[in-house]
């Protein structure tokens, strides 16, 4: 078992993330794993701090750039705090959602743009990039009706949903070696068979 290493997984509302993420948490743990399991925004007290306002206002009362800059605020503190000296130790991070979302919600789907979004977050990161990223993909007026409470992101309107999946999926087009996509709309034991058949043979 490969040690260090950093799976994040990403993609639309409703695609089974936390759930999946867990499973694989327990999956590599299984193998003898040492893992950490986490989630943005979030994983730190600061960035539980940050989930509350981020997740919890009402919807239009927090500015892109202020969302932004908020998320990428957990995400300086979640990299100091959990993710580098979790990988410096050699232990494996499966991170539910990182910077792809904010390149896909931020910057596509709000229209702050996708390159400066990319600096900004390496400089929250110090430059700290998943060797794996699982993209859950599923449609966006599916992966809605799925969700049977809304929070502020959840609540916005499908066309913006819309936009996000695109998002992702244009990521997974500019970064292929690193992201791969998954059918999240298929029953939740095959997604996480297929995203185990994935992982492992990355490890391997």
């Amino acid at each position: 078992m490969r040690k260090g290493l950093f799976i994040t997984l990403e993609g639309p509302e409703g695609g089974g993330k936390t759930t999946q993420a867990r499973w694989l948490a327990e999956d590599l743990q299984a193998k003898g794993a040492d893992v950490v399991l986490t989630r943005e925004p979030g994983g730190t007290a600061v960035g539980n701090g940050v989930r509350s306002i981020l997740l919890d206002s009402s919807p239009g009362s927090i500015s892109p750039e202020a969302e932004t800059l908020l998320y990428l605020a957990g995400r300086a503190q979640h990299a100091a705090e959990v993710l580098r000296p979790s990988l410096h130790a050699g232990r494996i991070v499966v991170c539910d959602r990182y910077t792809d979302s904010t390149l896909a919600y931020q910057g596509h789907a709000r229209g702050l743009g996708v390159e400066p979004l990319i600096a900004m977050n390496d400089f929250a990161t110090g430059g700290l990039r998943p060797g794996l990223t699982l993209l859950l993909d599923i449609p966006a007026e599916v992966g809605l009706e799925r969700q049977r409470e809304h929070n502020r992101m959840e609540a916005e309107g499908l066309d913006f949903h819309r936009k996000v999946r695109e998002g992702f999926l244009l990521l997974a087009e500019r970064w292929p070696e690193r992201v791969k996509v998954v059918d999240a709309s298929q029953p939740p034991g095959i997604v996480r068979s297929r995203l185990w058949d994935i992982v492992w043979g990355w490890i391997r």
